[in-house]
């Protein structure tokens, strides 16, 4: 399980490693603490949360009682997407921080340019208030690296021009048949590491036909080709899952997709979003 010890270097030097352990949809209390746990026992270092996923308290926890030392775990959390203020993202981040308890979080991204409930709406002055208030807890050393979370070319410029530090990752929904590649692109040119959220494609890639032959012919299950797609594009996924079987089997990607075999998945075209 090799992937479990490479990492990425951001743009400022720090290590990501190269697989993370995302908890979104996973509910705050004992399955939370359990699937972190579990996670944590079977070899992750990169453990993701969020204040939305109403997590943090548990998957802290889970971080605190493996004993593992803190500096061996890399952690992000991410500002929830309503909040445009400096003051406010100041007060967001002291909460996330508390319910942690951890000493200093490894990574903090701006969760969406925009509100949930308002997809699209422009936030161009707001997300440059919450931003410069992460560089601040930045240069603080509360936290290693700065980011954001589901931004495009346009509102990645809008940070770029009106602050400080270049964000170290952008983490984008990117899986087969989804691979944004005009963001993937233009974070490549400006050296923003693309964190992969939902690289199974919410479970829906893993009945694609085309995926499971793949699957087949290297001899690994579909959830794996799609990861080791993800890792080869130079991007870190996150799958989650809360059994141990799937938290195992998502860390067995030493295998090589050949180019030929890539190009066939780039031409995938099955978002499921299609029919959402």
């Amino acid at each position: 399980m090799k992937v479990l010890n490479d990492f990425y270097t951001l743009s400022n030097g720090i290590k990501i490693p190269k697989l993370g352990f995302g908890t979104w949809q996973v509910p705050d209390g004992d399955v939370a603490y359990h699937s972190v746990s579990l996670a944590l026992k079977n070899g992750y270092r990169h453990i993701d949360t969020a204040a939305a996923y109403k997590n943090e308290a548990s998957v802290g926890k889970a971080i605190r009682d493996s004993k593992i030392p803190r500096e061996e775990i890399f952690v992000t959390s991410k500002l929830q997407s309503h909040i445009k203020s400096y003051d406010e993202a100041l007060k967001a981040f002291d909460k996330t921080m508390e319910a942690l308890d951890l000493e200093y979080l490894d990574l903090y991204l701006i969760h969406a340019p925009w509100p949930w409930n308002e997809i699209g709406k422009d936030c161009s002055v707001g997300n440059v208030e919450a931003y410069k208030a992460m560089e601040k807890v930045y240069k603080e050393g509360r936290v290693r690296a700065i980011g954001v979370s589901n931004f495009g070319p346009k509102e990645l410029d809008n940070i770029i021009n009106n602050c400080e530090i270049v964000p170290h990752a952008n983490q984008i929904a990117f899986f087969i048949g989804h691979n944004q590649k005009e963001t993937d692109d233009y974070c490549k040119e400006k050296n923003i590491l693309i964190e992969a959220y939902s690289p199974l494609a919410i479970g829906h890639a893993l009945s694609n036909e085309q995926i499971q032959k793949m699957a087949k012919k290297y001899k690994v299950t579909p959830a794996q080709i799609c990861l080791r797609y993800c890792i080869q594009k130079e991007t870190l996924p996150l799958p989650k899952s809360t059994h141990e079987s799937r938290i195992i089997e998502n860390t067995k990607l030493d295998f090589e997709i050949s180019v030929k075999d890539m190009k066939e998945l780039d031409k995938i075209d099955d978002d499921p979003r299609k029919w959402e």
